[in-house]
């Protein structure tokens, strides 16, 4: 496994980290060099890869909840009852329930007294009709068993080969309205896969399905991430043979250094607004955290201390950044103002511990996501930032890189099963857990997307 460490520790490594930090087996971290030696490879064929999803544990507050298969999916290329039933199954939220027996299309169908006595508080029908333009009718309804009413109902036009689309789309509405949240199974995700002798930034759907490689070198590629309005995404790559920052655009394919300034250039964080990237850069001696415009343009540095600061994540209002910093003594977690007399000055948020890293803000503010490390274990866990209160989720081995959904419902991570990387997602109160497994290839540095933009709140 490569060493990211940009000049933090030495060691065998057994798990990595974004840039600055590696963990080690039983020793404290200490300096080392910016890497350690990296191979060239040659470029081969495409990544592909087959999805295998396992989920574990469910809390017992689950709304218990009848998806009947929709009518007509069978005679489409593409179902939808399954894409449906996975995304809510997955949230940690929801408990299926049996619905075998004949499809309906119509409410005036629905024997209520039966679904009752299966244990449903809510049903799903629905139906998908080919239109003859080849474009497919979908619509659904969703229903309180216990009060025979009608809570909502959807049709849309989609083309064949969106149909997943459409499911998770049917997904959120319906997660939305039982929840009162905003649903995310219409989000992207970005990680990078290792296969063979290559590396690939992939974009998938959020269930991992629909995986398409924006970028793929011989040379490593690290820390993804996405600006606000999910159109770019910021990455590091070593194609020519030293860390820079790129930003990329999704839908036309074309990049741009934004950080290639002498020494590594690392670590990229989008602001709320999109119009900066936090970076760490060794320009100046020592990993510190720079700001510069999402163009490249208007350097200017944000910290300042004799320690490596790495990792910087923006505060949903933009004021403020969390960041990994060795300052004290041993990687913890802090938070510096990015704006005003009061830039420069940090404040220390970790105190359980000798080893906390990776920091990434709640969508709402109110606490962050960051690794922990437990014992021998690295885990993924959260801190409450007026109570700093610390509630660890997983309980593997090796975790890394934690990315909040957009509705903080969700945790996804890279963790390491039998020595190989996969992802891994986490409710945020640690009682539900699935591994996305692809069969082929070595899975690290994931990063949940943004809400689509019809969808944000």
């Amino acid at each position: 496994m490569m060493n990211k460490s940009h000049d933090y520790l030495s060691g065998p490594p057994v798990n990595t980290m974004k840039p600055g930090f590696m963990l080690v087996r039983h020793r404290q971290p200490t300096r080392c060099s910016l890497f350690l030696a990296l191979v060239l490879w040659s470029i081969s064929a495409p990544i592909q890869a087959a999805l295998d999803i396992e989920i574990f544990g469910g809390g017992a507050s689950r709304i218990p909840i009848a998806i009947i298969p929709f009518v007509g999916e069978e005679k489409l290329k593409h179902g939808i009852t399954a894409v449906v039933a996975a995304d809510l199954q997955r949230s940690g939220l929801f408990r299926l329930v049996d619905s075998s027996g004949p499809s309906i299309r119509d409410p005036r169908q629905i024997a209520y007294p039966d679904w009752k006595s299966r244990g449903a508080n809510a049903l799903v029908i629905g139906s998908a009709v080919m239109l003859p333009d080849g474009q497919v009718e979908v619509g659904f309804y969703l229903m309180d068993v216990a009060k025979q009413v009608q809570l909502t109902e959807y049709t849309m036009i989609v083309p064949a080969d969106r149909l997943r689309a459409a499911a998770h789309q049917i997904a959120d509405i319906i997660y939305e309205k039982l929840t009162g949240d905003v649903g995310v199974f219409s989000t992207r995700i970005a990680y990078v896969v290792k296969q063979s002798n290559k590396y690939a930034l992939q974009v998938a759907d959020a269930d991992g399905f629909n995986a398409q490689s924006i970028i793929e070198y011989s040379e490593p590629i690290i820390s993804p991430a996405w600006s606000p309005d999910g159109t770019q995404i910021a990455y590091v790559s070593f194609e020519n043979k030293k860390p820079i920052v790129y930003v990329q655009t999704l839908a036309t394919r074309a990049r741009k250094a934004v950080a290639n300034f002498k020494g590594s250039n690392s670590a990229p964080a989008w602001s709320p607004d999109g119009k900066r990237l936090a970076v760490v850069l060794s320009l100046q001696g020592g990993s510190q955290i720079f700001l510069v415009n999402a163009d490249g343009s208007g350097l200017q540095r944000l910290s300042q201390s004799s320690g490596i600061d790495t990792e910087p994540n923006f505060s949903p209002d933009g004021q403020t950044i969390i960041f990994t910093s060795d300052r004290g003594g041993s990687p913890q977690i802090y938070r510096m103002a990015v704006t005003g007399s009061a830039s420069g000055a940090a404040e220390r948020l970790t105190f359980e511990g000798s080893y906390n890293v990776s920091p990434h803000h709640s969508r709402d503010g109110r606490g962050f996501t960051f690794i922990h490390r437990n014992g021998a274990n690295f885990n993924v866990a959260v801190q409450d930032l007026a109570t700093r209160q610390v509630q660890l989720l997983t309980d593997s081995r090796f975790d890394e890189s934690p990315s909040p959904a957009p509705n903080d419902r969700m945790i996804l991570y890279a963790t390491e099963i039998k020595g190989r990387g996969i992802l891994a997602v986490v409710s945020s109160d640690g009682k539900t857990r699935q591994e996305i497994s692809i069969q082929a290839g070595d899975i690290r540095e994931p990063a949940w997307g943004p809400l689509p933009k019809q969808i944000r709140r």
